[in-house]
């Protein structure tokens, strides 16, 4: 079966090569590099089917549900448009999408991230579903596809609620720059249902460190080794190295790093561009940010975002955020009061 996918020209090659020449010029792996092809889409499912608390514990399992429930009642209009922003492999948007399909409500999905085996994935989960009028992809950078809203909206009609996910995406960006990104795809009317993975327990650091396991394992370093691979290194030419280390520009934030230390002399050529590394010089691959359910809301308070729900899983790893745009001063769309369904720090 023949299937044809939307790719935006921020993935277009021209555009990955420039951005594979930045990072080797600053040693800094954009990390979409981790993710593409269809090897490294593959390593990464099975990093997040064995790790990730929203597919391995129950608890948070129930709790997705219990939260898209609630989004689903929030669908007061006949047809709804679900958004989902680095969609992944679709699991939690078609989850969501049979929640409001039960309610009788006309759906429309639009599966986006920066992997075209991940795209695929969610595109063909969704087919299950719902018909393929009703299921749009695109393979789009978030960060620098100026003109990705404007494609957004037509695909939705004018009578529809947009529900926009960004599931489990927020560690890997600087939180700033990322919800202010988001923010300019919301609409005061829309709903953003959000989620951040979080450092357990009432001392942050103890927490980062607690969680550190979910990350420095064979099948994560396996799949960080793939990438590394993928532009250019050998896995002999260094080793990994996970640190825990504060954030300059965030202040607030700790966030879990892995480097590849080069263990001999390298040098790579790409584009006609030499890079020389040597013996003991690094090249970040990876990093996450953890956050306190406060940092999360203030981040997003920051993108003029507000909270209107939340709910925490009671091992306090991950938090799911209802959100909404705050309406423009003058407008007369109701301001949504935050109410957190458990108390958090």
């Amino acid at each position: 079966m023949e299937v044809s996918v939307t790719v935006h020209s921020s993935q277009f090659p021209e555009q990955l090569e420039a951005e594979l020449l930045e990072s080797l010029r600053t040693r800094k792996l954009n990390h979409k590099f981790l993710y593409e092809g269809r090897r490294q889409a593959r390593k990464w499912q099975v990093i997040h089917q064995k790790y990730s608390p929203s597919r391995s514990d129950d608890d948070t399992q129930k709790l997705f549900e219990s939260v898209f429930d609630s989004v689903a009642t929030q669908v007061k209009s006949p047809a709804a448009h679900v958004i989902g922003l680095g969609c992944g492999t679709g699991t939690k948007d078609v989850q969501l999408l049979n929640k409001i399909r039960n309610r009788g409500i006309m759906l429309v999905y639009t599966a986006c991230d920066t992997s075209v085996p991940l795209v695929l994935t969610a595109r063909q989960k969704a087919l299950e579903i719902l018909d393929t009028r009703h299921v749009h992809d695109i393979v789009a950078d978030l960060l620098t596809a100026e003109d990705l809203e404007r494609v957004l909206i037509t695909q939705t009609t004018g009578n529809s609620t947009r529900v926009i996910t960004f599931i489990g995406m927020i560690p890997n960006f600087e939180p700033g720059e990322i919800l202010d990104r988001v923010s300019t795809f919301l609409r005061p009317d829309d709903v953003l249902v959000f989620s951040a993975n979080l450092a357990p327990g009432d001392d942050y650091c103890a927490g980062v460190e607690k969680v550190l396991p979910q990350y420095d394992n064979p099948e994560t370093r396996d799949w960080l080794l793939g990438g590394i691979s993928e532009i250019g290194l050998e896995r002999q030419d260094g080793e990994l190295e996970f640190t825990i280390e504060d954030d300059e520009d965030s202040q607030d934030l700790l966030r879990i790093a892995a480097d590849f230390v080069f263990s001999i002399d390298r040098t790579i050529e790409k584009s006609g561009e030499k890079f020389v590394f040597r013996a003991g010089d690094k090249l970040r691959v990876f990093y996450s940010y953890r956050h306190t359910p406060k940092t999360a809301r203030d981040w997003l308070n920051r993108a003029n975002i507000i909270v209107t729900d939340e709910q925490l899983t009671e091992n306090q790893e991950e938090a799911i955020f209802i959100c909404r745009k705050l309406a423009p001063e003058g407008s007369d769309t109701p301001l949504a009061i935050p109410s957190a369904r458990k108390p958090s720090s």
